[in-house]
């Protein structure tokens, strides 16, 4: 069973967290490993922690956002947990996002200095990137950082390492934890701050909602400037007693399945894009030790189920809902309680309300609060715009059970439903007639004015034998409205994705706004 929720269990510092949780396994479990297959214990990463935060709380301030501007790996989390050993704000920066919202993130955080390394900016490439960073901020290579750790640093962690409550930052639960952004999906990224309790809140509902096993591990390819990754990938599993995997980037489809096998891994993180993927360049057995597989950040497709079923046996693909602003887990569903086209129950300590929104019959406009929910955004001024009343609105369209569960259906977002003939038209259902005729492909439909009827439908797909006399012929088989079908498509190479494996609708909306002027 499942360990029992209880708020208390929330009210402590990451770092703190981090110290229950090897007196609870163990200061000689292996608790974390990368590509470079060095493992670490408890014990390892704890003094590990100290003895980088040490170097950087030389040249930093006490409560200063530092932003870590590194791919997935054990030296993030070392650089995580250092940062807040010394009562540092880890500042996560997404290298991904363009020079553009990079900037804006730094100057919207008031970051000073990021943490990066050689190795990765040689391999990325990203060159350019450090080269527009160092107009604002000063940029640190960890490399340089640990070649000055010397004896008396690791004397010092020996110490720590022994006594860690008396060498650790005293920081307060509510203090900030970490600030993230916003994907940028629908917008510009907004700066998310998360507590101390919001993040380990978080990782005890998800332990209290789904059984957890010490002795699995968990791989994650996602990127921990992501929340998904972050706090499933790495908190998660470390504060629980499993192993995690970090691997640097979900892209590497071969590379990826036959590691998933060899580092024995018991829970893959990931998105449906990128399970897709690696379903079907896997070889036959690259999979099949999982126990489950959990997805978010977006809808998972009947096709994935099926493939993944297909080619490895009975691994539940567990689809699940959150938001950055939510630490971000929200809702996702149980390896023993799969309901397909659902995001699952919602998680213990969740507060729920739905509001109307005029147009829309099946569903309403859902506001969270609870444990897990953000104590604000970051303004212009560089401080925090708390929730009013602790509320946070999600610009999500829902229904939920009104049963003890809670189970939740997204019907998609407030942004993304369009006014056409009158009527209130779910853009997100519009995709979902596209997954089902090609199931195969990648989908997008975003929409644009219309002199007529309000908005027209734009669908941009993948495939490049898509039809609108197909949709029409399907939506009639399903009973379907018209008015849902897309009545242009634009074929493309690739439907543009964020470095999280989110559909970019601000790329595509472009990419609308320019075919319409060709047009």
């Amino acid at each position: 069973m499942p360990r029992a929720y209880d708020t208390r269990d929330g009210e402590q510092s990451v770092f703190d967290a981090l110290l229950a949780a090897r007196e609870r396994y163990g200061a000689k479990k292996p608790i974390l490993e990368d590509q470079d297959r060095n493992p670490l214990s408890y014990t390892d990463l704890i003094r590990a922690s100290f003895a980088l935060g040490r170097k950087v709380a030389q040249f930093t301030e006490p409560g200063e956002r530092v932003g870590i501007l590194l791919p997935s790996g054990s030296g993030v989390v070392v650089t995580f947990f250092g940062l807040h050993a010394f009562g540092r704000v880890p500042t996560m920066l997404n290298f991904t996002s363009g020079l553009r919202n990079l900037r804006a993130a730094c100057k919207l955080a008031g970051i000073k200095r990021v943490l990066t390394a050689h190795r990765f900016i040689e391999q990325g490439k990203l060159h350019d990137l450090v080269d527009a960073l160092e107009a604002t901020c000063e940029v640190i290579y960890l490399e340089d950082v640990r070649e000055k750790i010397g004896l008396a640093d690791k004397l010092f962690a020996a110490a720590a390492d022994k006594f860690p409550r008396r060498f650790r930052a005293p920081l307060k639960p509510d203090d900030p934890g970490v600030i993230l952004f916003t994907s940028g999906s629908f917008g510009a990224p907004r700066g998310v701050v998360l507590s101390h309790t919001n993040l380990v809140s978080n990782v005890q509902q998800i332990a209290s909602h789904i059984e957890l096993d010490p002795d699995w591990v968990m791989f994650n390819p996602l990127p921990t400037f992501h929340c998904f990754g972050l706090t499933g990938g790495v908190l998660l599993p470390i504060l629980t007693g499993m192993k995690a995997f970090q691997y640097p980037s979900p892209l590497h489809i071969k590379q990826i399945p036959p590691l998933i096998r060899d580092s024995g891994a018991s829970i893959l993180l990931a998105t449906d894009t990128f399970v897709n993927q690696y379903a079907r360049s896997a070889d036959a057995g690259d999979l099949s030790g999982l126990k489950f597989i959990v997805c978010g950040a977006e809808k998972v497709r009947d096709e994935t189920h099926n493939l993944v079923a297909a080619r490895f046996g009975p691994i539940p693909v567990l689809e699940g809902y959150g938001a950055t602003e939510a630490s971000p887990v929200v809702a996702v569903n149980k390896p023993v309680d799969n309901r397909r086209g659902t995001v699952g129950g919602m998680l213990p300590g969740m507060e729920t309300r739905i509001e109307p929104v005029e147009g829309i019959t099946d569903g309403g406009r859902l506001f969270l609060r609870g444990p897990n929910v953000m104590i604000g955004y970051l303004n212009e001024a560089g401080g925090i715009d708390a929730l009013p009343g602790g509320w946070h609105d999600t610009g999500d369209v829902v229904t939920i059970t009104d049963d003890d569960d809670r189970w939740v259906v997204i019907k998609g977002r407030v942004k993304r439903f369009a006014k056409i003939g009158g009527e209130m038209v779910s853009l997100t259902a519009a995709e979902d007639l596209a997954a089902a005729v090609w199931p195969d492909g990648r989908h997008a439909v975003v929409s644009l004015p219309d002199s007529k009827k309000g908005e027209r439908l734009i669908l941009f797909t993948d495939r490049i034998d898509a039809a609108v006399s197909e949709l029409v012929t399907h939506a009639k088989t399903v009973g379907a409205p018209e008015i849902a079908i897309p009545r242009r498509i634009v074929m493309v190479a690739e439907v543009p994705v964020l470095g999280t494996g989110k559909t970019d609708y601000v790329a595509i909306q472009r990419l609308a706004e320019t075919d319409a002027r060709a047009a």
